[in-house]
C-alpha cells in the first residue's frame, strides 16, 4: 500500500511540472530589444483585459526553463527602470498571466528585489493603516489605500520550495498590491470602496 501511495505522489509530481510556457507567453518573454519589457496599461483597453485576468500558477518545469530566467531578469529590468521605476511588479502587468511577483523587501538589509513563485496570503493582521500607493499600471492615480500590517505569506522559491513567513510594514503591503494583481484586482478598486 505504501509502495502505491509513493508510486501516486512520484506521479502528482511529475504532473505537476510537466506544463511549460505557452508558445504566446514566450513570444511576449522575448518580445521587443533590450531588457525593459512594455508595461500594460488600463489606459489601454486591451491591456486592461490582461489586467483584470486571473493568472495561472507556475510548474516547477516553468521555474527551471530559461524563459522564467528571461522572465524574471526583463521584469527586474523593468521595475528598475528610470521609466517604470517601481517596489514591485507582478507579471500580468508585462503581459504573462502566471503568478510570480517581484518585491523591493524594505525588511531586509540593502533593500534587494526578491522574486516569489505562486504567492499567497495565508493570513492578515487586524492591523490596518491607511497608505498611499500607485501603480505602474495605473498612470497618474495615487491615493491612500487600507491594508494590513502583516501578513503570512506562503510561496515557491526559484528552487521550487515550498516556504511560509511573516512580513510587516511598508513591505507586507507591497504584497499585497502585488498579489492583487495575480487575481486582476489593482488598487484602484479599493477607492471604490471608500
Amino acid at each position: 500500500m505504501v509502495k502505491y501511495l509513493y508510486l501516486i505522489l512520484m506521479l502528482m509530481s511529475a504532473m505537476s511540472c510537466s506544463e511549460g510556457f505557452t508558445t504566446a507567453e514566450r513570444e511576449v518573454i522575448n518580445a521587443g530589444q533590450g531588457d525593459v519589457m512594455y508595461v500594460l496599461s488600463i489606459a489601454h483597453q486591451s491591456d486592461s483585459v490582461v489586467l483584470r485576468s486571473q493568472s495561472k500558477p507556475l510548474t516547477c518545469q516553468m521555474v527551471s526553463s530559461e524563459e522564467f530566467a528571461t522572465l524574471r531578469r526583463r521584469m527586474l529590468a523593468t521595475v528598475q527602470s528610470p521609466e517604470h521605476q517601481g517596489v514591485g511588479i507582478a507579471a500580468p502587468q508585462v503581459g504573462i498571466l502566471r503568478r510570480v511577483v517581484a518585491v523591493q523587501r524594505f525588511d531586509k538589509a540593502d533593500e534587494p528585489f526578491e522574486f516569489f513563485i505562486n504567492p499567497e496570503i495565508v493570513e492578515f493582521s487586524d492591523e490596518v493603516a491607511a497608505g498611499g500607493e500607485g501603480c505602474l499600471s495605473v498612470p497618474d492615480i495615487h491615493d491612500d489605500v487600507i491594508r494590513s500590517q502583516r501578513i503570512t505569506l506562503r510561496y515557491y522559491d526559484e528552487n521550487f520550495e515550498q516556504h511560509e513567513q511573516i512580513i510587516e510594514g511598508f513591505t507586507a503591503v507591497i504584497f499585497q498590491h502585488e498579489i492583487d494583481h495575480l487575481d486582476g484586482k489593482l488598487f484602484i478598486d479599493y477607492l471604490e470602496e471608500k
